[in-house]
């Protein structure tokens, strides 16, 4: 098996390579682009200027919306599926040992993935571009691979155990399906079946072997991740001897260490071009062998030369007007940079607030004085907590509306009156040494913050029972001028639209799950406050532009953070306060890299 995968990828190496890296380069600089601008059209078409979640189902529900939608789907998947044919088109024919260039593979896989736009095929989306990234198996494209489940989704589904059950029987459901359609494309593309017949014929090929199957990708998927890990930890070992033997200061040291640095880059440019490849190579060769073992005749590919001679001119124009085109896209970046079209500036790490959500709630119970001070302590910038209204009309400091999962009482915060409330134990939930904590008053955390300087990120959650709720909180921040130590945040657009009409200084903040488009039209909105998965550099820089911040939820994990970070958000409202303020701290003062040099120089020393 390793000597045929070792032949499958050599033989045509080069277009593959080549192919990718064309590809690669195509969708960052012309389609993504391209298909950004289409699904902007089709809000704009559908009457909205932005995207929240307050306004996507209605979005959703329109019929002009979903005619297009589904016709942006389509030509995503058949500008994924040119990838996945060519691919596919090339590895059999390394297979026959028979060279193939580019061109022609190209020309053939366009041909095939053109039976997308017939009705027998029209579910083929379903597996390319929502099944397969969805698993996240190494099947998928460089275009789609971004594809995955909000942050804040999941959280919410590991935190309920009923839903994280359905969630893993789902995953295993999916995981099955994927499996009995592994081959669905190479008999769509090397066999001319149609998505039905594909799936049958699929399901029949991996009946007995799917175990074998998924070891394979999955193997797979750890020797890529192996080789990723090689290339970096020799790289940093050849600097380290180099600053060792030569000096750090040295000309020598420093042009020796460019060319590392260069050869570190261009492999990892190889890997990654060549993740999907390889991962389509395992996939073709157990294609071939399941076969053998079922006596079913194999159908190899004939590239029909003659074609691709009589639409060689045609290719040729296609990659001059490509060339143009992305010097054009290059050109034009460059242009918006220098005009300040894009913030480039990474200045904001520097001023980066970390708010503890719903205070320091990992080590004490949440939404309680203990929460408060704890993080206070951690050093939080900010601590944000959620405000509800009782049936007397108090303001108190809780983020259910049942007192059920924090105090054991199953009554709704609007039934109940504040004398009743504030007797119960709102900390034993989370551990016996808290019993005994209260549910504070909303006045009572504001004077707490003022003397201790705290700043405030104060979440208004509205059932529709209140009474004057915006005016209440108001009144209190006039009271204790608050101002400057506080922002009043809601998921419900109205909320902030109240706020301003009882008191226009109150800075607002809009919390978003979904945030596309022109958001700044939102004007009751001073700032946004965005779940993490739907940040982008686009979407930070057009806030930034009109002198707004731009806040994260909830973030707690390196990786998410280090996301943040790099996108320059302007605060990072996380669970965990001591690992946001260590990984922003870090990527002032080092960076990976660093920290490698550092791991490996202590193995050595």
């Amino acid at each position: 098996m390793r000597k045929s995968i070792r032949n499958i990828l050599g033989y045509n190496i080069k277009s593959l390579v080549g192919f990718e890296l064309i590809y690669k380069l195509v969708s960052v600089f012309i389609f993504t682009p391209i298909f950004l601008t289409l699904f902007d059209l089709i809000t704009k078409v559908s009457g909205y200027k932005y995207l929240t979640f307050e306004n996507v189902i209605a979005f959703l529900s329109k019929p002009i919306t979903i005619i297009f939608l589904f016709l942006l789907i389509i030509l995503i998947t058949f500008y994924t599926l040119i990838d996945l044919s060519t691919v596919i088109i090339i590895l059999d024919s390394s297979y026959q040992k028979k060279k193939v260039k580019i061109k022609d593979a190209f020309i053939l896989a366009c041909k095939k993935s053109l039976r997308i736009f017939h009705i027998k095929n029209i579910l083929l989306p379903f597996l390319v571009i929502f099944l397969i990234p969805f698993l996240n198996i190494g099947l998928s494209t460089g275009f789609i691979s971004t594809i995955s489940i909000p942050e804040f989704i999941l959280d919410f589904i590991n935190s309920n155990t009923l839903l994280l059950i359905l969630y893993s029987i789902l995953i295993i459901i999916l995981t099955i399906m994927l499996f009995r359609w592994l081959y669905v494309i190479h008999y769509f593309v090397l066999e001319n079946c149609s998505f039905k017949e594909a799936r049958k014929r699929s399901a029949n090929l991996s009946k007995k072997n799917k175990i074998k199957d998924f070891i394979s990708i999955i193997l797979t998927q750890i020797g890529i991740f192996i080789a990723y890990m090689l290339f970096i930890l020799i790289g940093i070992v050849f600097i380290i001897l180099i600053y060792k033997w030569l000096g750090k200061v040295n000309i020598f040291s420093s042009l020796s260490i460019t060319i590392i640095w260069i050869l570190i880059a261009i492999s990892f440019i190889i890997i990654t071009l060549m993740s999907t490849p390889i991962n389509y190579a395992i996939v073709t060769l157990r294609y071939y062998c399941n076969k053998a073992k079922i006596n079913e005749k194999v159908n190899h590919l004939k590239i029909n030369n003659r074609d691709s001679k009589k639409l060689g001119t045609k290719f040729k124009i296609f990659k001059y007007v490509v060339i143009v085109l992305i010097i054009f896209s290059g050109s034009l970046f460059t242009y918006s940079v220098m005009n300040n079209k894009y913030d480039l500036n990474i200045e904001y790490i520097k001023t980066m607030e970390v708010t503890a959500h719903r205070g320091a709630s990992k080590y004490y119970p949440e939404n309680t004085m203990s929460a408060f001070i704890g993080a206070k302590k951690l050093g939080a910038d900010v601590i944000e907590l959620d405000i509800q209204q009782t049936k007397d009309k108090k303001l108190i400091v809780m983020h259910d509306t049942n007192l059920k999962r924090t105090t054991g009482v199953d009554k709704d915060i609007w039934k109940t009156n504040y004398e009743e409330i504030k007797l119960l134990d709102a900390g034993s939930f989370l551990s016996d040494k808290f019993k005994g904590e209260r549910v504070p008053l909303f006045e009572d955390v504001v004077k707490w913050a003022k003397e201790n300087n705290m700043k405030l990120n104060i979440e208004l959650k509205p059932t529709g029972n209140e009474t004057d709720f915006e005016k209440y909180v108001s009144d209190i921040i006039k009271k204790y001028n608050f101002y400057d130590q506080c922002v009043i945040t809601s998921q419900v657009y109205e909320v902030l639209e109240n706020i301003k009409k009882c008191d226009k200084d109150i800075n607002t903040v809009y919390v978003m799950s979904l945030a596309y488009g022109d958001i700044n039209e939102l004007k009751a909105a001073d700032n946004f406050s965005i779940e993490a998965s739907s940040v982008t550099k686009t979407l930070v820089s057009r806030v930034h532009k009109e002198g707004k911040e731009l806040y994260a939820w909830t973030v707690n994990t390196q990786s998410s953070i280090s996301k943040m970070v790099d996108l320059g958000v302007d605060n990072i409202i996380t669970d965990d306060i001591t690992l946001a303020k260590n990984v922003i701290y870090s990527s002032k003062t080092s960076n990976l890299i660093e920290e490698y040099i550092k791991f490996v120089n202590n193995l050595l020393s």
